[in-house]
């Protein structure tokens, strides 16, 4: 029997200039290329939210992509990785 694949879900807070140059819009439709769902969130205090679940390559690749588009705008970034809970369906924008 072949082993299932691995799901993880990454919470990312990115630092930097990233408010008001379209980092929103820039990761949703990044993430529509790859089978990812979760969502990225404007915070308060001027960083962005990426929470996404999907296969751990998938993931990887995702992310990748959305530092080689947007990483001009990041100074740092702060990542934790656990196991996807499934609890969501598409990529979204979170206001």
């Amino acid at each position: 029997m072949a082993e299932q694949p691995t799901t993880q879900r990454h919470d990312v807070c990115y630092h930097g200039m990233v408010q008001g140059v379209g980092f929103r819009y820039t990761t949703r439709r990044i993430a529509q290329r790859f089978v990812v769902t979760g969502y990225v969130r404007n915070l308060p205090d001027g960083r962005v939210r990426v929470v996404a679940e999907g296969r751990t390559s998938e993931l990887q690749r995702f992310l990748d992509a959305v530092l080689a588009d947007l990483g001009e705008y990041v100074t740092e970034k702060e990542e934790s990785v656990t196991t996807a809970t499934g609890e969501f369906r598409t990529f979204d924008i979170r206001f």
